[in-house]
């Protein structure tokens, strides 16, 4: 199938894919006071975390910078409904982890201005993966599958004005545009799951279904559900070769 790699065993996703998502689900709720759950958009925030590195300990410490300041406004009668609202801190810290690694050394792209990106580079980033949903939408046309094409288009078309709303001198909303950016590959993984030919779709499952044979003993089926879904997205992005738009891949 596009020369994907096959899914992790059984053990790999009980062991490092479900903890880490279960961990930050749990940080978050301790953080928050109540047992809220997760939305889906949330849970491919945590994903596109858990694909580009960012160790629990960072996220951990972005959600927590998010509550403290979010407190400090004192709005006694609001709260926190979801985790992209902690993205923002989560990139610092993540940005500070990797500085950290790296005997104290600055992370990559980042400014003195506490921004953890810095505009050109970003905007270099999305310009790549602009390319890449234009690629896709071009051989779309060629399998003549229009609806997705279409959609793609309209990708494309959200790509290009958050990439020029981006000021290369200026400080960036980086939380909004993470947002929007997860938005997008969620709508992305909609389109690809109804364009997918029935035979891929079934290997994609086939492949799931060994993943998650032993670890469904362990798991509430909301947590299966949750893994499945996040490991036929992957599958989906790899098929249409499409790279996640999620700053935390850049």
């Amino acid at each position: 199938m596009n020369g994907t790699s096959p899914i992790p065993n059984a053990r790999r996703l009980e062991e490092s894919d479900f903890k880490y998502f279960a961990e930050i689900e749990q940080c978050f709720q301790s953080a928050r006071g109540t047992p809220t759950l997760v939305s889906p958009l949330d849970w491919a925030l945590i994903e596109s975390w858990k694909e580009a590195g960012v160790p629990v300990e960072a996220v951990r410490a972005g959600v927590a910078r998010a509550f403290e300041k979010f407190k400090k406004r004192r709005r006694a009668f609001r709260k926190i409904n979801s985790l992209a609202y902690c993205a923002q801190e989560v990139l610092h810290a993540a940005g500070e982890f990797q500085g950290a690694r790296a005997s104290a050394k600055p992370a990559a792209g980042a400014r003195r201005d506490g921004s953890p990106f810095d505009p050109p580079v970003v905007k270099a980033y999305m310009a790549s993966n602009l390319k890449a949903v234009e690629e896709a939408e071009r051989a779309a046309r060629t399998r003549n599958q229009d609806v997705l094409a279409g959609e793609l288009a309209e990708v494309a078309q959200t790509l290009r004005e958050v990439e020029a709303g981006i000021a290369p001198q200026a400080l960036v909303d980086f939380q909004d545009v993470e947002t929007r950016l997860t938005a997008l590959e969620e709508k992305l993984t909609a389109s690809f799951t109804r364009a997918v030919p029935a035979d891929a779709l079934d290997e994609i499952q086939r492949e799931i279904e060994r993943g998650l044979a032993s670890a469904r003993r362990r798991m509430t089926i909301p947590q299966i559900e949750s893994l499945s879904r996040q490991f036929m997205k992957r599958r989906l992005f790899e098929y249409y070769r499409v790279p996640r738009l999620s700053l935390f891949y850049m």
